[in-house]
């Protein structure tokens, strides 16, 4: 592994546990020409996976680009970095096991929001507003009035 500080190609590895609930490998590493420490993750991927946007253009599937969204919606939320890590590896297997190798952005975008709405519904209206491209305070409107249960929206007479 390469070492992220200087370039040098001989790293070694100074620890390995388990790490994500026994999903990924997380491993220390140190570089002994600058003496820079690092951590690196090694976790299985079933299948190299391509998104289709929406516009049809492919690209390859980025988890961290899945990971940094997620991550920003839930910032500043009662959640657990372990369960958020969780939540993200149970997002990617269920992407790997539908059994395409195409995915469309419009499904890992449904599959996320299903996730945060079960999760925490403050994120979920977070991530929602940048994937459904919220223009005006209106459409945060409508969507919230959406959540809330029947018969809460009515003010007291």
């Amino acid at each position: 592994m390469r070492c992220p500080f200087c370039g040098n190609i001989d790293t070694q590895v100074k620890d390995s546990r388990p790490a994500e609930d026994h999903v990924a490998i997380r491993r220390r590493r140190y570089c002994p020409a600058c003496a820079g420490r690092f951590t690196t993750y090694e976790r299985v991927q079933l299948r190299d996976l391509v998104v289709v946007k929406k516009n049809g253009k492919r690209e390859d599937f980025d988890r961290d680009k899945l990971e940094r969204s997620i991550r920003i919606s839930m910032q500043k939320r009662p959640i657990e970095g372990e369960r958020i890590d969780q939540m993200i590896s149970g997002i990617v297997r269920r992407l790997e096991s539908m059994g395409e190798t195409d995915i469309p952005s419009e499904k890992i975008g449904q599959i996320v929001m299903e996730t945060l709405a079960r999760i925490d519904t403050v994120a979920y209206v977070r991530f929602a507003s940048v994937y459904k491209n919220f223009q005006a305070a209106d459409d945060f409107e409508d969507f919230v009035a959406e959540l809330r249960p029947a018969g809460l929206d009515e003010e007291p007479s």
